[in-house]
């Protein structure tokens, strides 16, 4: 892991198009400021893994458990 030094209105790049902004520090917290290309998602890290597991769980389903998602029925 890379770890970087930052004061409040500094920078970091990641690539060519992510630009990470330090933008507010208040006691232990740090408030993020991110610049990215739409087509990049960014999220928390729980969001994230929220995602991930919801994906696993969709996955997983047998045709018949995706009959009523949405309040549509199969006929």
């Amino acid at each position: 892991m890379l770890v970087l030094s930052r004061q409040r209105d500094e920078s970091i790049m990641i690539g060519d198009n992510i630009v990470v902004t330090i933008v507010d520090i208040r006691g232990d917290k740090v408030r993020l400021g991110i610049n990215a290309p739409s087509e990049i998602p960014v999220h928390r890290q729980e969001v994230y893994e929220a995602i991930q597991r919801e994906n696993i769980r969709a996955a997983s389903l047998e045709p018949e458990e995706t009959r009523d998602i949405g309040g549509l029925t199969s006929k």
